[in-house]
């Protein structure tokens, strides 16, 4: 018998315990005017059904993002309402599908309408823009992936970028697993502007119709849209960081690494490279340097005139290649430049080592 009552109180511990943690306010009739429309605070309110698949997968989402903003309660409701069970405050305020999410300003009992994304970044943005609280945690680098709506898909696609776009659900695994690389890709393709790392929340109201309209029925859905067009390639590779980098290289003609530095080759003109070449083949340098300036006035690339630099400086001699070649590494070793910089001294490098020549095995075929 003492076992059993023992049994019993743990039970119960256990529950209210559960209870406690839940951030969320239960809203119902008797209290939903003193809490939300009489308290003065703004406040967040979804309206669910128990029942319904697309609330069973905010609820999570929505309770973290209660948790998260629990040290501002003072200044904040975050709340829901079984509109199943309550079905008078869904009719009060025109709730006609679930989940809805609806703002009050908390001056007025007129609310409007939250349309944003349903991952957690999108929600914590929308009450930070909407009352100045910020969380407390440690302020986050901004995010470069670009999140896509119906409105701004439109604008971006088809135009001057190359343009990755991932297709998720806040409440899909692998789309949680996706989203640190994501990141990641986006940084690394930071300074190439004319390619866009993009994502689209397909089961937010402001872009449903867009992923709707691109077929999407599985999370994560990835699709590749080249610059000028709006028919997209579907993505089936691998979905490490060094798998996207060497697809968007291979479509857009970048030249990325893991991390966001630049490859060998990148800045490198294939035609100059060539008569760069000749120099270990024979030729003189006068007729190599006549041969660069030449070809480089038909070509647009700005670093072509790099090329007329350094081969201009390696006639006359002095070792000036190898000199600079020293000068650049060191200070791109030494670190502490901007990020264009960097790729600005390690294209300059790439077009140097043209000019050394690559080092040939002396030993003998067996």
């Amino acid at each position: 018998m003492a076992r059993l009552g023992c049994y019993l109180l743990l039970t119960l511990l256990a529950v209210l315990g559960a209870n406690a943690l839940a951030a969320v306010l239960d809203l119902i009739p008797e209290n939903f005017d003193k809490v939300v429309l009489k308290s003065g605070k703004p406040a967040l309110v979804e309206f669910y059904a128990p029942w319904c698949g697309h609330c069973k997968n905010l609820a999570p989402v929505y309770e973290e993002l209660a948790q998260k903003f629990l040290f501002a309660e003072d200044r904040l409701v975050i709340g829901k309402v079984d509109a199943d069970d309550h079905k008078s405050l869904g009719k009060r305020f025109g709730v006609q599908g679930f989940p809805t999410l609806k703002w009050f300003d908390g001056k007025s009992d007129k609310p409007i309408d939250y349309s944003g994304g349903r991952d957690l970044e999108s929600l914590v943005k929308f009450i930070t823009d909407n009352t100045g609280i910020k969380l407390k945690s440690k302020k986050a680098m901004p995010s470069l992936v670009e999140m896509l709506t119906d409105s701004t898909f439109k604008e971006q696609i088809g135009g001057d970028k190359d343009v990755l776009v991932a297709f998720t659900a806040p409440w899909c695994g692998h789309c949680k697993s996706l989203a640190p690389v994501w990141e990641r890709v986006a940084n690394n393709f930071a300074g190439e502007p004319g390619v866009l790392i993009a994502k689209v929340d397909a089961e937010a109201p402001n872009a449903m119709a867009t992923a709707e309209e691109q077929g999407v029925s599985s999370y994560p859905t990835i699709k590749f849209f080249p610059k000028g067009s709006t028919k997209p390639q579907e993505y089936e590779g691998g979905r490490s960081e060094a798998d996207f980098v060497e697809f968007l290289n291979a479509q857009a003609g970048t030249h990325r690494v893991v991390g966001g530095g630049l490859n060998a080759k990148a800045g490198t003109i294939e035609a100059l490279d060539a008569i760069a070449a000749k120099i270990h083949a024979g030729e003189t340098l006068s007729t190599v340097a006549q041969k660069v300036q030449k070809a480089a006035k038909d070509i647009t690339d700005k670093y072509a005139q790099y090329y007329v630099k350094v081969i201009e400086k390696f006639a006359k001699g002095d070792g000036y290649v190898q000199k600079e070649l020293a000068r650049l590494e060191g200070i791109l070793k030494r670190g502490g430049l901007a990020p264009e910089k960097v790729d600005d001294l390690t294209i300059r490098t790439n077009i140097l080592r043209k000019f050394v020549g690559e080092k040939k095995d002396t030993k003998d075929e067996l």
